[in-house]
């Protein structure tokens, strides 16, 4: 059985953690294949958005410890390690398009950090997030130093990391990490169809604000040039001109965010 599924529909690719019996927990064939998928999203142009979601009703319930209690390795050898996780991380984090991670169930460890790597988090009711690295006497990893207390700041960031405390979906909400709770049988549906939504945006523009985005907090002066250089080839893109065309003939904008199912 692979460790991980993809598919691709109409720009949007929908990777699939599975390893449903170990909540999807990632051992090395796991880590393996995503990263694989990741480097093949990387390349592919057709690809405009990604869902990330994990299959049996968990998201990933982190690092598997059966895997990592056998590995041997010394510190140099878990640098190493860690450092081949790093390789396709940080594509995944830097990539020019928009990632939703729909997550239900557990999401621990390596794998709220996973979730984190995303855009957008779209849960269900019974998702549940937490860091839970201090309880095994590790720090967190899977990129969780950077992308949680850009989201929480860093005093909350903290508090989650050194409490190793869970969080329901509606606190992970109200935190700003969950960007929408829907019911767990239309929770695969709406984060395709946010991605779905990006298939018929500009990609320039929308590699920009990702971009501009990964370096912000940065000075005001940076800040404005990158703004000044991001917007003069935006106005020179033909998304930009097929949208204004379109605005003047009064018909609808390429690009609709999708209204939410209530």
């Amino acid at each position: 059985m692979d460790a991980v599924l993809f598919e691709k529909v109409g720009g949007v690719a929908t990777v699939t953690l599975n390893r449903p019996a170990r909540k999807n927990a990632i051992d090395e064939v796991l880590r393996d294949q995503l990263s694989l998928c990741v480097h093949d999203i990387a390349a592919d142009r057709s690809v405009r958005a990604v869902v990330l979601t994990g299959a049996g009703g968990a998201f990933c319930g982190g690092g598997d410890l059966r895997n990592i209690q056998s590995a041997g390795l010394d510190n140099e050898g878990w640098r190493q390690r860690m450092k081949q996780a790093h390789a396709w991380l940080a594509p995944l984090l830097m990539l020019d398009r928009p990632v939703v991670a729909a997550v239900d169930g557990p999401a621990f460890g390596a794998g709220f950090s996973l979730a984190l790597a995303a855009d957008f988090i779209v849960a269900s009711p019974q998702a549940r997030f937490c860091l839970s690295f201090m309880r095994v006497g590790l720090v967190p990893d899977f990129g969780a130093f950077y992308t949680l207390p850009r989201i929480v700041g860093v005093q909350r960031a903290k508090e989650l990391m050194l409490s190793a405390r869970e969080l329901a979906a509606d606190e992970a909400k109200a935190l700003g990490i969950v960007f929408e709770i829907v019911p767990a049988d239309g929770l695969l549906q709406r984060a395709q169809a946010l991605a779905a939504s990006f298939v018929h945006a500009s990609p320039m523009a929308v590699s920009l604000v990702k971009r501009a985005l990964a370096v912000a907090p940065a000075d005001l002066h940076t800040m404005l040039e990158l703004e000044a250089d991001a917007q003069a080839l935006c106005f020179g893109s033909a998304p930009h001109q097929t949208a204004v065309a379109r605005f003047l003939d009064k018909q609808p904008a390429p690009f609709q965010w999708p209204t939410k199912q209530e």
